[in-house]
């Protein structure tokens, strides 16, 4: 039978929770739904898509780096062989190292670029920092705000995410602990972008909220200068996954401003494309050559992935989404969200 192994189980609402001795061949470690494998060759992170759907990355040898519980939210950074460091929070995967500059250049740099000349940027979330280290490449910019609700995560990336420190000490980086929500209201400031780099709502998790369109038109749009522009992540856009999010948080945003851009990118360690929204009550005149020019007036260094016509061809939707998104009726309220697969802390039962 070969040597017993430990079993690490948790209790849905936490990490490791106790261990007992058992027999077969494999080493896991659970996390709600996910979990990591150890065989004699290699160690996999396994996540939950769907309920028929998996995904699974091989792991280096100290496959699982850190993890821990927050008051909100699981978290864990793993080290896999295909994708270096990969944050994952809830058991959904945030980040990877190798490619996360795909989905933090289409965040933050489209809505940057096609305002005229902004000065400050509030970013909800965005706990990592990759979204600030993006945003903080741009010379006309004189603050970001970055407003995230768990202290834990923005301690826990600071320390571990080392290509972001940089920008955890940059000097026009305003680094603020609290709920998105509460400080849009309370703030006497307004923004030229405000950013929403949240998690992906889930049921029991921490932000859902921040999709809705009374916060959208309450909170958040009265906190945009003339002429602002707000964008968000906005889910799976795939041609079999868009329906999940990604429709109505388009069509929600559609209640509240008069112009409004859906665009979408591969991401391949999300194996799927990943929805981005813009919207602003101004039009967006910007075409391919004019922004390459402000991505060379405006950022310091190199962007690796977008340019101009990526980004003109990223805001064509294939036939089958683009007829969702017009046909789209359902609008994100506190009473009727659309959820993604998976469950937040808030939901998890001991």
């Amino acid at each position: 039978m070969g040597e017993a192994v430990e079993f690490f189980h948790t209790n849905g609402n936490g990490f490791c929770k106790f261990s007992e001795k058992f027999d077969p061949k494999t080493v896991v470690i659970l996390n709600g739904s996910n979990h990591v494998e150890r065989d004699r060759d290699s160690s996999w992170y396994e996540e939950t898509i769907d309920d028929d759907l998996k995904w699974s990355f091989a792991l280096n040898v100290n496959g699982v780096l850190h993890k821990g519980t927050s008051e909100y939210q699981e978290i864990a950074l793993l080290d896999t062989r295909r994708f270096g460091k990969v944050l994952v929070i809830d058991g959904k995967m945030q980040s990877a190292e190798v490619d996360e500059f795909i989905y933090h250049e289409c965040l933050i740099h489209p809505a940057l670029l096609c305002h005229p000349k902004p000065k400050n940027v509030f970013i909800m979330g965005g706990g990592e920092g990759s979204a600030a280290r993006e945003a903080l490449k741009h010379k006309l910019l004189d603050k970001v705000t970055m407003c995230d609700i768990d202290q834990e995560v923005v301690d826990f990336c600071r320390r571990h995410l080392t290509m972001n420190q940089e920008a955890f000490s940059h000097h026009k980086l305003n680094l603020v602990i609290n709920d998105a929500k509460t400080e849009l209201e309370k703030s006497c400031e307004k923004f030229d972008i405000i950013v929403g780099d949240l998690a992906d709502p889930v049921e029991g998790g921490p932000c859902y909220q921040l999709y809705t369109k009374s916060f959208y038109e309450k909170i958040l749009k009265p906190k945009l200068n003339h002429g602002g522009i707000f964008v968000t992540q906005a889910g799976p856009a795939g041609i079999f996954t868009h329906k999940e999010v990604f429709t109505s948080i388009y069509n929600t945003i559609k209640q509240v401003f008069k112009y409004v851009v859906p665009y979408a990118a591969h991401i391949p360690s999300f194996a799927d494309t990943w929805g981005w929204v813009m919207a602003s009550d101004e039009p967006f005149s910007i075409n391919g050559e004019k922004m390459d020019r402000r991505i060379e007036e405006r950022i310091d260094g190199e962007l690796n992935y977008l340019n101009g016509a990526l980004f003109i061809s990223s805001a064509t939707m294939n036939k089958t989404v683009s007829l969702s998104l017009l046909n789209e009726t359902h609008v994100y309220t506190e009473e009727d969200a659309r959820f993604i697969h998976g469950r937040g802390v808030a939901c998890r039962i001991n």
